[in-house]
């Protein structure tokens, strides 16, 4: 019997072989030797032109090669905040006021700040955004606006606008990939020294500025920076326009004054002067060491390696804010590690235990000299400029800590007066005086202000939405390090720590305005009151003096007498 999966001819011949008889193999005359079975045939797809398809490793890796960071935002712009024509424009412009602001406040210079926008055709607009700013070192010039991720502002903990270095080189590079136009940058550092006028556009693939063209000029400006930027972008007016953007930013920087010049004259003339409330720059903020309470064990573990440090002692006091002596041979006893122990030599282990044991320490605070809050007195005087309103309200809250990082939350508003009373209350949201336009239902102000109980501060709440009623709210968080949902910096991510302060301060603030509205409401009720009397009164003594026949004077003496004691049971 042939075996299993033998092929079919060999039990042919064996049937063959059984009916002839003999021993050995015979064939008949004329008999043709069955055809052995072909073995199938594998089909090869042809391949196509430029198809991947059947690559081997050494093929593939020829195709692999870096990505430079700007070739990345470069295709995923929309992450930067340039995803549409009109989100393109007003982001530009915030990027460009931003580092205005950071530069003269760092200087020490009171900023003066001009906007211009310029339309050159149906979807093409030149910006332009000029400061009085120290201006800028020649060979730093093509690095600040023709590299992404290059900047001073990302190792330092402090507060500041600007923190990755990326807002001003991504709306120059959104300009060339969209006009193929250059970022052009007029600079001067002293009135002793030339200024510079210097065209430039970004290599994407290599991340590296190309300088086309690089000059010395003459300037009017003994000293600051200007900044132009042709790009593709849509002119919209809105709650999300431009103009609504430098309203929202002169509220948060009352030091500034913001001359805004829009594409078309307007109400307000062929340009808008939001002039400054203050004469004193903020405070100046300190750099602080990051807080053992905000370092994960990965960042632990690299601290440790590169500390210039000989003992783990004197690491985790240097290296580390608000740690004693006494407090790291403390967090070492509990981690069951010498605090002499070379930090270079601490296991993978070790660190891990000295990182719950952080957890486990009380450790104080960290200081919060390294932020500014704007001031309540500020807030309020700066609404009082800007919005029509019959009762303001600022609360600062004092200083605490989200994963180790300072934060201060700052609420102000404004009620009543021009505002309508039958929309939704108007909420600005603020990061380190920056304000915040978009992905508001994602942010964590949003969620703080819906799920604060409003009707209990005579207000009107739908359930899950904002307030209704004629009021302006703005909540800013001042921090050495916002925790943002996105690069575009458009929401704030939902930290307990941080809904729970913000919803403190709306508290603070929600008091205050329901004592007023109180107040108004029993004005009003007075005020209705008197006028019946002043109404009434005069006619039912006249009825009076009819019925008893009075004179004048007497009915004059009912009135007054009448009049006297309704006012008085009206104040009881």
């Amino acid at each position: 019997m042939a075996e299993q999966g033998s092929f079919a001819f060999p039990r042919v011949e064996a049937a063959a072989r059984s009916t002839s008889g003999t021993a050995g193999p015979r064939r008949k005359a004329g008999k043709k030797k069955a055809p052995a079975a072909k073995k199938p045939t594998k089909k090869v797809a042809k391949k196509k032109s430029g198809s991947t398809r059947g690559a081997t490793a050494a093929d593939m890796a020829k195709t692999q090669r870096d990505i430079s960071v700007s070739e990345f935002f470069a295709k995923n712009r929309h992450l930067l905040g340039f995803d549409n024509p009109s989100k393109a424009l007003l982001t530009t412009v915030k990027e460009g006021v931003d580092n205005a602001l950071d530069a003269t406040e760092e200087a020490g210079v009171i900023p003066d700040i001009r906007v211009e926008i310029q339309q050159l055709s149906e979807t093409r607009f030149n910006i332009a955004i000029e400061d009085n700013g120290p201006g800028i070192v020649r060979d730093q010039v093509p690095k600040i606006f023709g590299r992404l991720l290059y900047g001073s502002k990302f190792h330092r903990l402090r507060q500041s606008r600007g923190q990755q270095g990326i807002g001003i080189s991504a709306a120059g590079m959104y300009g060339l990939l969209t006009t193929g136009k250059p970022v052009v940058i007029k600079t001067r550092t002293s009135p002793k020294k030339s200024a510079h006028y210097m065209e430039l556009v970004i290599d994407t693939q290599k991340n590296q500025p190309k300088v086309k063209r690089d000059e010395e000029i003459e300037w009017d400006k003994d000293h600051g920076t200007r900044v132009e930027i042709e790009l593709e972008g849509a002119y919209r007016g809105g709650q999300h326009s431009v103009d609504s953007y430098i309203r929202q930013i002169s509220l948060a920087n009352p030091h500034a004054e913001i001359t805004y010049v829009p594409p078309k004259a307007e109400a307000h003339g062929a340009e808008h002067v939001f002039p400054r409330v203050t004469d004193e720059l903020p405070p100046e903020t300190e750099e602080i060491k990051p807080h053992p309470y905000g370092v994960e064990l990965g960042v632990l573990m690299q601290m440790f390696r590169d500390t210039k440090a000989r003992n783990l002692r004197s690491c985790l006091s240097s290296d580390f804010s608000r740690v004693s002596g006494r407090v790291a041979d403390e967090i070492a006893t509990r981690a069951k590690v010498k605090p002499n122990r070379r930090p270079s030599e601490i296991t993978r282990d070790e660190a891990e235990r000295l990182h719950q044991s952080i957890q486990k320490t009380k450790i104080m605070s960290p200081p919060t000299d390294c932020i500014a809050p704007i001031g309540e007195e500020l807030i309020e005087k700066a609404l009082r400029a800007e919005v029509n309103a019959d009762f303001y309200a600022a609360a600062t809250r004092r200083p605490t800590v989200y994963r180790g990082n300072p934060f201060c939350i700052e609420v102000g508003l404004a009620y009543g007066g021009d505002q309508s009373a039958d929309d939704s209350v108007t909420l600005f949201r603020y990061a380190n005086r920056v304000p915040l336009q978009y992905q508001q239902g994602a942010c964590a102000i949003t969620k703080a202000v819906t799920n604060t109980d409003w009707r209990g501060y005579q207000m009107q709440q739908p359930k899950g939405s904002l307030p209704v009623g004629p009021m302006l709210l703005m909540v800013h968080i001042a921090s050495v390090w916002v925790p943002f949902t996105s690069e575009s910096k458009e929401a704030i991510a939902h930290y307990p720590e941080i809904i729970k302060d913000i919803r403190l301060g709306l508290q603070e603030c929600g008091r205050k305005v329901a004592t007023f509205i109180r107040k108004r409401k029993r004005e009003a009720d007075e005020a209705k009151k008197v006028a019946y009397i002043a109404k009434y009164i005069p006619q039912l003594a006249i009825g009076l003096q009819q019925i008893l026949a009075l004179k004048d004077s007497e009915r004059d003496k009912v009135v007054a007498n009448l009049t006297d004691v309704l006012e008085r049971s009206r104040r009881m």
